[in-house]
Formats: C-alpha cells, structure tokens, sequence
C-alpha cells in the first residue's frame, strides 16, 4: 500500500520516526549517565530531549495516522493497532516523565529523579517494541511502500511465511 502522505514521491512517516526516537533514547542514556556522574547538566539535557521528541512525535504521528486510515489488510490493521497503541502509550509516557521533571515537581519525585528515570526506561522499551511492529509493517505488509512496477494493483501485500516463501 503506497502512503497517502508523501513529499516527493517519498513517505513523511518514515522521515519524521528517526527524530524521536533518537532524542528519547538518547534523553535515557543522559538520564543513566547523570546516576554515574551526577552533573546536572544532564538532567537539563534530557528534559529537553524529551520536549523535542514528544514534539517530534506528534509530527510524526500525522502522516502515520493517514497511512493507518488507508490499511484494509486486516492482519495489516492488527499490526498497526498494536503499533498506534504502543506509540501513544509511549507519548504519554514521555509526557508524564518531561512534567515530572519540571521544576516544580521536586517534593513530587525527590532529587534522584527516580520515577521519570524509571517511565523513560518504559518509554524507551515501548518505542522499541512499537519500531519493530513499524518495520513490520512495512518489509512484511508493504505498508507505505510503492508497488513494484509492473504489478498488479490490486495484488494484496505479500505476508511472509506464506505459500510463496
């Protein structure tokens, strides 16, 4: 299934996905380097990693949303259900750990900052697991992807371990 949000001729969901996912995971290494070395700097640095990938994550989620509302392969649409769930639970996530961290929050979540180091980890294992059901969906379903010159249109996207493989 071709995407449906494209900039010339290429998907704006598979741009846009790198950006998050690096600031957040990067936001959790800052976050496991802060426990060894204690400089606060990096707590300034992870709080902002993780501003700029919920922003990033947003971004990302409009062309994924038009790409989801076009699936009608229905083991397709299971796949990226479970891939929508998984990155909205992640966003949320990320967003409870960025507001934990805010300054105000201090009594809340104590100096060690614990809680928001612990949703991050959460955070980062969901976007992992939500990254590989995207490749999935897109080496296994062909989602997003332009059909091969010469096919037939209406051919439904080729699931492996099927008769072919």
């Amino acid at each position: 299934m071709e995407s449906k949000a494209r900039i010339g001729g290429h998907p704006i969901h598979p741009m846009l996905i790198p950006f998050p996912l690096a600031l957040w995971t990067t936001s959790f290494a800052t976050d496991v380097f802060f426990y060894f070395h204690r400089n606060t700097s990096l707590l300034l640095i992870s709080k902002y990693m993780i501003g700029a990938g919920i922003i990033g994550a947003a971004a990302a989620a409009i062309p994924g949303i038009m790409d989801w509302s076009k699936i009608n392969h229905p083991e397709a649409k299971k796949v990226a259900n479970w891939h929508a769930r998984l990155n909205v639970l992640a966003l949320i996530i990320f967003c409870v750990s960025l507001y934990l961290r805010l300054g105000r929050n201090a009594d809340l979540v104590g100096r060690r900052l614990t809680i928001p180091f612990l949703l991050s980890l959460v955070g980062v294992i969901l976007i992992s697991i939500s990254g590989y059901l995207g490749g999935d969906l897109a080496y296994r379903y062909g989602i997003g992807v332009s059909p091969k010159p010469g096919a037939p249109v209406s051919e439904p996207p080729a699931v492996a371990g099927g008769p072919d493989d």
